[in-house]
């Protein structure tokens, strides 16, 4: 297979809160260095980018010395936690921005799914924008309307597609976003994690779509927090970390050395302060323990015992009404359980400034094997305030309480037990 994706050295420096160098004098610097050959002088500053960290540079490496090829017909997937760098390095081989340093070469098309709306006129019908998409990638009217019907359909705006862009949902405008970008026969497409945005029963069609480009030969590269779609769907994996490629290869190795790395709590069941995937400094998780029904803490439970949660959330102001949320996953990424306080209280649940205890206690109804657990803590309206992904793994144990013989189970047969009631009537 030929390379149809290069990059060689590729870096992406951006100055925090400017546009530019942010100065005259910077800006006049860079020029003279440029018009005499030599390197940019204010490459040479900044620093890794750690969004957990003040910058006192002014400068961060959104990306740094990123290699890789991509075949024809690969179909590559790209694991990172939040501000790895995913997003910026879809965005240079996507030609929406250029690299601070390095090259890329690309070899054929590229239609990109990236954050919500890009690429539509907002004022334009969707159908007006399938034609505008379509012109970008170089296709003529004829080859577009050949298309149309069929991007219509796929998408489900049957009804709005005369409407303007701007008056459709998010889930509406990533429906016609995937549908122009995967049925105007690009040679590679990229795909953001844009779909989260989109129901199930889309998402499934989307994920039907990408084996089928990939099976005639053109190349998808995709972005996604989920691991068992990246699993079903990926031969080929890529794994960043602070904007640099940490590893690339077998997308299952490289998920499981992603899952392997993901911070933990400590044995006490402290937060390491740079845990948080998202945190907007209102609210922080301190401490997370699972135990049991003596509250001393434990790594694993008898099956069918409850599951039982402590945390320490630390507020830097009181807050009315929150939304706290705990998740349940098996270790390559499948979200079994998620529960909210929000669907199990009818009061509003304030927090106190400063330190607040929680607990949570879950019926255990998961079968026996190995879980992670995330959680988070969110306003009403929605906005995440902490955020802290796969802290805390735990075992359910294949005997229940007061049990002296366990059993085997094989996760084929399912994840969850649930009673049952048979009869038989003759």
């Amino acid at each position: 297979m030929s390379i149809v994706l290069k990059a060689e050295n590729i870096s992406k420096q951006y100055r925090l809160g400017q546009v530019g160098t942010g100065t005259l004098s910077h800006d006049l610097k860079r020029f003279w260095y440029r018009a005499r050959g030599k390197e940019d002088p204010y490459l040479k500053i900044g620093e890794e980018n750690d969004r957990t960290s003040e910058n006192s540079s002014g400068y961060v490496w959104a990306l740094k010395d990123i290699n890789f090829e991509i075949a024809q017909g690969d179909m590559v997937g790209i694991i990172g936690k939040n501000g790895a760098g995913k997003s910026t390095l879809l965005k240079l081989l996507s030609r929406v921005t250029a690299p601070s340093t390095g090259s890329i070469s690309i070899k054929g098309r590229i239609a990109a799914l990236l954050e919500v709306g890009t690429g539509f006129h907002p004022e334009l019908t969707g159908r007006e924008n399938i034609y505008l998409n379509g012109a970008i990638l170089g296709m003529n009217r004829s080859e577009i309307s050949a298309k149309l019907d069929e991007i219509v359909s796929f998408s489900g705006c049957q009804k709005y597609i005369d409407t303007p862009v701007k008056r459709y949902s998010s889930g509406m405008i990533v429906r016609l976003g995937f549908a122009v970008a995967a049925h105007l026969e690009p040679e590679i497409l990229i795909v953001d994690e844009v779909l989260a945005v989109g129901d199930a029963e889309f998402q499934e069609k989307c994920i039907g779509k990408m084996k089928d480009i990939s099976g005639e030969g053109r190349t998808v590269l995709f972005v996604s927090h989920n691991m068992a779609s990246m699993k079903a769907l990926c031969k080929k994996g890529f794994l960043m970390e602070r904007g640099r490629m940490v590893e690339q290869g077998d997308m299952n190795e490289v998920i499981e050395t992603y899952l392997a790395t993901t911070t933990k709590s400590s044995a006490s069941g402290e937060i390491p302060s740079d845990a948080s995937s998202m945190n907007t400094g209102i609210a922080k998780y301190k401490r997370i323990q699972l135990v049991n029904a003596n509250n001393a803490p434990v790594d694993r439970v008898n099956y069918m015992s409850d599951l039982r949660f402590n945390f320490d959330l630390e507020c830097a102001t009181a807050q009315k009404d929150v939304i706290i949320d705990l998740r349940i996953s098996t270790r390559d990424g499948i979200e079994l359980v998620h529960t909210m306080n929000k669907y199990n209280n009818t009061q509003k649940q304030p927090l106190v400034s400063g330190l607040n205890k929680i607990s949570c206690i879950i019926q255990n109804q998961l079968q026996p094997g190995n879980y992670s657990v995330t959680i988070g803590v969110h306003e009403s309206n929605g906005l995440t305030l902490d955020f802290v992904e796969n802290i805390l793994d735990f075992s359910v144990m294949n005997i229940g309480e007061g049990e002296k013989s366990g059993f085997t189970y094989d996760f084929k047969l399912g994840y969850v037990h649930f009673n049952s009631k048979w009869t038989v009537e003759h």
